[in-house]
């Protein structure tokens, strides 16, 4: 029982991480969505990016008091969720080249 939460909070862990390296990159090499490769590539790369992106605005928002508690902590959920799936697609890839 604790192996399995320890790989669920680890998958997470991937997940959040794989998606914030994965925005700084994106964020990097088109910092506004201008031409109509980078706004396609926008939609793409938030797949991947999105829980960060979407964590680090609603944070903002809740900080600037435009949103309230109960907003953050459901969109942290999500989030929360977001990262575990992309987190165990990432450790199933990782894992197949061993």
């Amino acid at each position: 029982m604790l192996h399995d939460l320890y790989v669920v909070a680890f998958s997470m862990a991937t997940g959040f991480t794989v998606s914030g390296i994965i925005a700084s990159i994106y964020l990097m090499l088109f910092p506004e969505a201008k031409s109509t490769f980078a706004k396609s590539a926008h939609i793409g790369i938030m797949v991947f990016a999105g829980p960060s992106v979407l964590f680090g605005s609603s944070f903002r928002a809740m900080r600037e008091h435009r949103s309230g508690r109960g907003v953050f902590w459901f969109m942290a959920a999500v989030c929360g969720y977001w990262s575990l799936v992309l987190g165990l697609i990432s450790l199933r890839i990782l894992l197949s080249f061993t």
